[in-house]
């Protein structure tokens, strides 16, 4: 379980939601959360260890490609569920606790 819920978490997970049967790549996924790489890449390490992802590394040549290899993401059926959950929670207003000023 991802113990808390950051803004840049969401963000990321909220990318990931746009299509959630896709597979998606780090740089993409930082792109569509506005978030750099070095942002984006230790919030996809936790939620894989969390269990709400799973990667792979894409089998090509990088000499090849003319870049490095890319690992793709996709939300697990348990992750998608709690992604989910927690876009909807991040909808919904925050209660006001307290008298009057």
């Amino acid at each position: 379980m991802v113990a808390r819920m950051t803004i840049p978490t969401r963000l990321v997970l909220e990318a990931m939601l746009a299509e959630p049967e896709r597979e998606h790549f780090g740089r993409r996924i930082g792109e569509a959360a506005g978030l750099p790489s070095g942002t984006v890449h230790p919030i996809l390490a936790r939620l894989e260890r969390a269990g709400w992802l799973t990667s792979r590394w894409e089998d090509v040549d990088p000499t090849a490609e003319g870049r490095p290899r890319r690992r793709y993401y996709r939300l697990t059926p348990d992750g998608l569920g709690r992604a989910r959950a927690a876009a909807e929670r991040a909808r919904r207003p925050a209660v006001a606790w307290g008298g009057a000023s």
